[in-house]
């Protein structure tokens, strides 16, 4: 059985204007079906069984449209942040009594077709509490925004990109409950810092994944994502 993956749905949708003002990202029509309902299918492709979302803002919208999972074939749970926005840290944070000890994370705006039997197998190869997956982007489909060589993260920072940041957070990862529980709970936290705080520490696996990734963060991610799901989905 597969780790469960914390889907990271509590964002603002901001870059995408008017388009998210009433509706989460998570239920923006892509090819005929909400985005999450694309992440599900493809997650039970890849033997996932359970999957809890992160949510925040319009979270009860997500419930509403997702259940139980029942319809795609898993166990779908949900973490609220509640009155405070909690970050994407924060909200794993709140999310561990339902995780449990190990747990596949992922962007709420992001379809990845990769192989996550052999992401959890070579995070538990590497005995470390934390594995990140990277592209090697060179600026292609985003900014680029860390710097991996002779498989070593060595640095990791979305905001202030380097000439030598080759490399770019795939938007999937496997954390350990322990990388967490070092932060209080109920108080903001960005999984950044997460990151960041392991790599300083020697602490965090990178995981090269060899398909390019989709997104739905930004129109133009949008509308690629539409244009490919139209034509590769179930």
């Amino acid at each position: 059985m597969s780790l469960p993956v914390a889907i990271l749905a509590g964002g603002v949708a901001t870059r995408l204007g008017p388009l998210a003002k009433g509706t989460p990202k998570a239920l923006i029509d892509v090819a005929g079906r909400p985005f999450a309902a694309h992440q599900l299918k493809l997650l039970k492709k890849n033997g996932i069984d359970k999957v809890v979302f992160c949510v925040g803002h319009l979270g009860d919208r997500i419930q509403a449209a997702l259940g139980d999972g029942s319809h795609f074939d898993l166990k779908v749970q949900y973490a609220f942040d509640g009155p405070k926005l909690l970050g994407t840290g924060g909200a794993l944070r709140q999310a561990l009594p339902l995780l449990g000890q190990s747990f596949f994370v992922l962007y709420g705006d992001s379809y990845l077709d990769c192989d996550y039997a052999e992401i959890e197998a070579y995070f538990t190869a590497t005995g470390k509490p934390g594995l990140m997956t990277l592209f090697h982007n060179r600026n292609r489909w985003d900014r680029s925004n860390i710097v991996f060589r002779d498989g070593v993260i060595s640095r990791y920072d979305k905001t202030h990109s380097t000439p030598d940041m080759e490399y770019i957070d795939y938007g999937l990862g496997i954390l350990r409950a322990e990388a967490l529980e070092v932060y209080p709970a109920g108080s903001p936290l960005d999984l950044e810092t997460v990151y960041q705080g392991l790599i300083t520490r020697g602490l965090l696996a990178g995981f090269v994944a060899t398909r390019r990734f989709y997104e739905i963060g930004s129109l133009q991610g949008l509308e690629e994502t539409r244009r490919h799901l139209a034509v590769n989905h179930d």
